[in-house]
């Protein structure tokens, strides 16, 4: 028999993972609480399997939570589950990349054992991440009882699994926002800048996208070190204060991203002529 599963919160998160582990077997999808009863009963459909609740106090004893809601709603939900009883040797996880599995001391002290299982990927479409999970990395950290239940869970999904330090939470999520959220901000800037020159739109994109997949095949291929060039790399701080002076002038918010992106700059330069 697989264990059962309880879900609550059950959007795009909930729902992709909920019809993973149901069509797997890992896990038997017992019971779904989210905002509304509806909400619950298109949940069910989706996954295909589970019964949908309209009340936490009518959600079965499950070995397995997983609360599958917003960061700020984590502690809440924790406690009143907490709350409901039912905790006791049971294995309690959300989904968050920003939270730690701390946030769940309330089900800790009911008795239950916690964790943080973080999928690094985005959840926009939940039927083409359920149909395209295998190889997705998931950062995971708690309770070693915890692990040893979610691990292979994860595992049996086709996860890969990344164990991290719960102290880093944060910043571990935050790696995710350099790497993605903004990476995209640079790269506007780059655009605009170029549309200042006088490059139409289209244009500017064509002129970026070689520099900036070359580069990114380059970090990922050499490390971040040796892809580094251009004038930082070079110790041509002549000409890195005239263009950081000319972008000011063009527009200071880019000319404060500049500005700011220069120190680290230096300091990865630093590395790579050290590594030389």
């Amino acid at each position: 028999m697989s264990p059962t599963l309880n879900l609550v919160g059950a959007g795009h998160v909930g729902r992709a993972l909920g019809r993973l582990f149901a069509a797997t077997g890992t896990f038997a999808v017992q019971d779904v609480l989210t905002r509304s009863p509806d909400g619950a009963r298109e949940a069910v459909a989706f996954i295909g399997a589970g019964s949908a609740c309209d009340t936490l106090v009518r959600m079965r004893p499950a070995q397995v939570w997983m609360l599958a809601v917003g960061d700020d709603a984590i502690v809440p939900a924790c406690e009143a589950l907490a709350r409901a009883g039912h905790l006791a040797s049971a294995v309690v996880f959300h989904c968050s990349g920003a939270k730690a599995s701390s946030e769940l001391q309330a089900a800790r002290e009911a008795g239950a054992f916690v964790a943080s299982v973080h999928p690094i990927r985005s959840f926009a479409d939940p039927a083409a991440v359920a149909g395209s999970f295998a190889g997705t990395f998931c950062g995971i950290e708690g309770d070693s009882q915890a692990l040893a239940v979610l691990e292979p869970a994860f595992a049996a999904i086709g996860a890969r699994i990344v164990r991290i330090d719960p102290a880093a939470k944060t910043v571990y999520h935050a790696a995710a926002v350099f790497a993605s959220n903004y990476l995209v901000t640079v790269l506007d800037a780059a655009l605009r800048a170029y549309q200042a020159a006088g490059v139409p739109p289209e244009v500017a994109r064509e002129l970026a996208r070689p520099l900036a997949s070359e580069t990114l095949a380059n970090v990922f291929r050499l490390g971040p070190e040796a892809a580094l060039s251009g004038p930082v790399a070079r110790g041509d701080f002549a000409t890195v204060a005239r263009q950081q002076e000319a972008v000011t002038r063009w527009d200071p918010f880019t000319g404060q991203l500049y500005e700011a992106l220069v120190a680290p700059t230096a300091d990865l330069a630093r590395r790579k002529r050290g590594a030389g």
